[in-house]
């Protein structure tokens, strides 16, 4: 005779309810463990707000080398007036998401004692989940076209990698500029690449970073007020599994007392006293194992003022008197207003995706 189950026998189904639990669900939909992105670089006190039609910044590019020099007492003054200063501009992109409700389904039937969850709330949560996942995944995808007006400026187009070490990191490809900079012409415009590594090693990946931290701090003699000032956590450095996993490899070599634990240095992976942090959206990047240090006081997004994930509705849907739509809006870019304070190390050019 087969097993039985309380649900095959007809009786017990026709007369008693499963057990619901609490009025709340797991969310299990997300695709990625974590998303730095939204989670981190786009919290209130991380962004800045802007308006008008273009994001724009001022920036000085130029010292007067030749205005300075030793002279005699009562020498004969020679000045000339140099023009210091350039424009960057940065063009906003939009990104929305959006659910809807019925008013049958989800507030008529979906309410009183049949209710078992609100289905307002996970509509709401899988929509935003998929905003959030499609910001993530731009600001880690490789650098728009020229001619793509709708994505954003990610980290793959403000700081690109060059086969040279040093501050050699121009425009990305099929781009002739930075934000409407020409890193030719403007070479201080440039960020810092890191030639093709072999392996992640005190003599190789680790001790290359360490050139590149101090070749990338900058620190002005002459106080000024820049468009961000000091920030905490100014240094976040990205890579995906297999790199991260290398670096805590050779942190795990470098200490003795190991005890239990298999996994004590797991997400203990710093260098210069900045965290190392496991991107899962560069694990595509696979064949270039790239390396983002990033400068979080030049490097951040910023929103239209008013428009940071402005909800709106519940409006009547189009043709649906019954239904009614809510939508979430949001207008940014990113913007680095100094890529040589970033830098970039890979083992190929990670422009090409793989």
């Amino acid at each position: 005779m087969a097993t039985l189950q309380p649900g095959d026998i007809a009786d017990i189904v026709a007369t008693t309810r499963r057990e619901d639990g609490p009025l709340r669900f797991q969310q299990i939909a997300q695709n990625l463990p974590f998303y730095e992105v939204f989670s981190r670089w786009f919290k209130r006190d991380k962004v800045m707000f802007s308006s008008g039609y273009k994001i724009q910044r001022t920036l000085m590019t130029k010292l007067d080398r030749a205005a300075a020099k030793h002279v005699g007492f009562l020498q004969p003054d020679a000045v000339n007036i140099l023009d210091v200063l350039t424009t960057m501009n940065v063009d906003w992109v939009h990104a929305i998401t959006s659910w809807g409700i019925v008013y049958q389904t989800d507030v008529l039937m979906n309410s009183g004692k049949e209710l078992i969850l609100n289905i307002v709330k996970p509509r709401r949560m899988a929509s935003l989940l998929g905003l959030v996942e499609d910001i993530e995944e731009k600001a880690w995808g490789i650098a728009p076209a020229s001619t793509n007006t709708v994505d954003p400026w990610g980290i793959k187009y403000w700081v690109t990698y060059n086969a040279t070490t040093g501050f050699t990191g121009a425009a990305p490809s099929g781009h002739t500029t930075k934000g409407g900079v020409n890193p030719t012409s403007v070479p201080t415009f440039k960020n810092y690449s890191i030639a093709a590594y072999t392996s992640v090693g005190d003599n190789d990946l680790v001790k290359s970073m360490r050139t590149a931290f101090r070749k990338c701090r900058f620190v002005s003699p002459i106080a000024h007020p820049d468009y961000r000032g000091q920030i905490r956590d100014r240094y976040r450095l990205y890579c995906n599994e297999t790199t991260i996993t290398a670096f805590e490899d050779v942190v795990r070599s470098h200490n003795s007392n190991l005890g239990k634990d298999l996994a004590m240095f797991d997400g203990a992976a710093y260098i210069a006293g900045y965290p190392i942090i496991y991107i899962a959206s560069l694990d595509s990047d696979s064949t270039s194992n790239p390396v983002y240090g990033i400068d979080h006081s030049t490097f951040y997004p910023v929103c239209l003022k008013g428009d940071y994930l402005r909800e709106s509705g519940p409006d009547p849907a189009k043709d649906q008197h019954n239904a009614w739509n809510c939508f979430v809006d949001l207008t940014y870019n990113f913007l680095n207003v100094d890529p040589r304070r970033s830098f970039v190390a890979a083992q190929a050019d990670p422009q090409s995706g793989v």
